[in-house]
């Protein structure tokens, strides 16, 4: 990857003395290729013409292009927003040198399942943070929004917001199911009557018309958690009728995982639309290994014709509420009718076994430490406690009903998000290595706070770099790139990013592999992402030298403009 002496020495005279004659000689020549040319399939050095100027090189990068072929020593021509050529650049005009030798010049990745934007606007981080920093650090150029089930509604309203709002990266989303069917129906635990089911799918047709991405659900979260296959299916028919794809976070992740893969691949299958399941893991001890059973699934269902994938963060350890624990059935209604179910002397003591029983299977086993709280906005001293700790603090016994029964209180007072350290690291990597598994976060936009969030917010695509690729040798660096760029661009139909490529947006990491890494943790999340050293969102640069600029060139992306 190196390059000899001789060229360093050269792209350093280009980064500095050579600019003014470039930028002397520019005026003079004649513009080459057209900027807005459809994005090639490979970044092949292409020829360009003598006298094309640029506004920007990248210069003698080992160049990756995100297809999963190995890299080229070469430079990146940028007009604009977009590559315009690809080859050796040395004598072509340039007002912005950008030298990269000795480092790797990949596509910017895409996060394809990210917590950027909040149905709360309050606590949104794109909207709080918008130059997105921890994403910048890990070379992320795109996220997309909505996952889980949960979005904005309307997509309008979202998109004119983050379009209001300059942003450091780009930003699309999907339409939650949990969000069509609370507008129709609420959190009532019941099916859609034939008109409300018109509605929901009225509702997805009008987001997808408004830009969508495809239709995210998360079966495990309310209300989504009461709909029947049925109801899905009829929703993502109106998501396939837009070519959008189904997302999803299965209806059960733990000891129900092949029965919800086989209910996802049915969906696919009838609504004729694509599937992925999102942050695709084995669940709990006992199901540790059934990935085997899981990427088996998916592999069958490849073999006779449903187009089906997954995406994975690189941790064996979730996030989500505490409410998670919960049966699904003490969960519907508004929040009083659910603190009056927990109160209830009749019904408080199903719900607490229903919590015990999934502590002690799916999520916590004989270990309470397995559980630490993240963020419990009501008291922060909790945060970064285990359930152990918790109950310590209480003077209550290590037990799992004991947990339980505190975990009712704490759902009672606000509720608190927590990490569950519930799977294996060989189930990890073997879905990492699958051909049909691309990376992605499901983390948000954060800045250091009080809280302890899980450190896939900081660290997911350095993670992969630093430890899965030059680490342990799970994954090679080519396969990695391309799992991280151009694998989540083609399951969006966007042909013209994740990738370097003549015609495509200049969306483009410039990354040291010998020193890349995540330096976030569990016990201390809030640290950002090292060696990324530059980054262009749309040709303008966002991160240089390692440090951040002011430019925040990100994009609304929208369905309905790709190619």
């Amino acid at each position: 990857m190196k390059r000899t002496s001789t060229a360093r020495t050269t792209r350093r005279l280009l980064a500095r003395g050579w600019r003014s004659a470039r930028l002397a000689l520019a005026g003079a020549l004649a513009l080459g290729l057209a900027g807005n040319a459809p994005a090639q399939d490979s970044a092949a050095p292409s020829n360009p013409a003598a006298f094309q100027s640029f506004d920007r090189i990248i210069a003698g990068g080992t160049v990756y292009d995100g297809s999963g072929a190995g890299g080229q020593v070469m430079d990146v021509g940028i007009r604009g927003d977009r590559i315009t050529a690809l080859g050796d650049l040395s004598t072509a005009p340039t007002k912005d040198v950008i030298d990269a030798s000795g480092l790797a010049v990949v596509p910017g990745f895409i996060d394809i399942h990210s917590h950027a934007v909040n149905a709360d606007r309050e606590t949104s981080g794109l909207f709080n943070h918008p130059q997105a920093e921890n994403y910048l650090r890990q070379g992320v150029t795109t996220a997309i929004g909505g996952p889980d089930g949960r979005s904005w509604y309307p997509v309008a309203a979202l998109l004119e917001a983050v379009g209001e709002t300059p942003i450091g990266i780009n930003f699309g989303t999907f339409v939650g199911h949990n969000t069509v069917r609370a507008e129709v129906m609420g959190r009532e635990r019941r099916a859609p009557t034939a008109d409300e089911l018109d509605a929901m799918a009225n509702l997805v047709d009008t987001a997808m018309r408004e830009g969508a991405w495809g239709l995210s659900a998360g079966l495990k979260y309310i209300p989504g958690a009461y709909a029947e296959t049925g109801e899905v299916i009829a929703l993502a028919r109106a998501a396939a009728a837009h070519d959008g794809i189904y997302i999803v976070h299965l209806r059960d992740e733990g000891r129900g995982l092949l029965d919800s893969v086989r209910e996802t691949l049915t969906i696919g299958e009838a609504a004729g639309i694509p599937v992925q399941v999102t942050h695709h893991k084995a669940m709990g001890v006992s199901m540790w290994g059934r990935s085997v059973d899981s990427l088996a699934l998916l592999d069958e269902a490849n073999a006779r014709g449903i187009d089906a994938s997954s995406d994975q963060y690189p941790y064996t350890a979730s996030s989500t509420g505490l409410s998670v624990l919960f049966p699904a059935w003490s969960l519907a209604g508004d929040r009083a009718e659910r603190l009056e179910r927990m109160a209830d002397p009749a019904q408080r003591p199903r719900i607490r076994a229903g919590i015990v029983e999934s502590l002690r299977i799916d999520r916590a086993g004989d270990d309470l430490t397995r559980v630490a709280l993240a963020n419990c906005r009501w008291d922060p001293t909790l945060n970064g406690l285990n359930l152990e700790q918790v109950l310590q603090r209480f003077n209550e016994p290590v037990t799992l009903e004991a947990a339980a029964e505190r975990v009712l209180w704490l759902e009672a007072q606000g509720g608190c998000s927590a990490v569950y350290h519930t799977m294996s690291a060989e189930d990890v990597d073997r879905i990492m290595r699958h051909p049909r598994t691309m990376i992605a976060s499901d983390g948000g936009i954060y800045q250091p706070g009080a809280d302890v969030p899980h450190p896939r917010n900081y660290g997911s695509f350095a993670r992969v770099l630093g430890v899965y690729v030059r680490e342990r040798g799970v994954l090679d660096f080519p396969t990695a790139i391309h799992k991280m760029s151009r694998m989540p661009a083609d399951r969006m139909g966007m042909s013209d990013r994740g990738r370097l490529a003549v015609g495509a947006y200049a969306d483009v990491a410039v990354l040291d592999p010998d020193r890349v890494i995540d330096r976030a943790t569990f016990e201390n999340p809030h640290q950002m992402s090292e060696g990324v050293v530059h980054v262009l969102v749309n040709g303008q640069v966002a991160l240089r030298d390692g440090a951040l600029t002011e430019t925040r060139a990100g994009r609304v992306l929208k369905l309905t403009d790709r190619n």
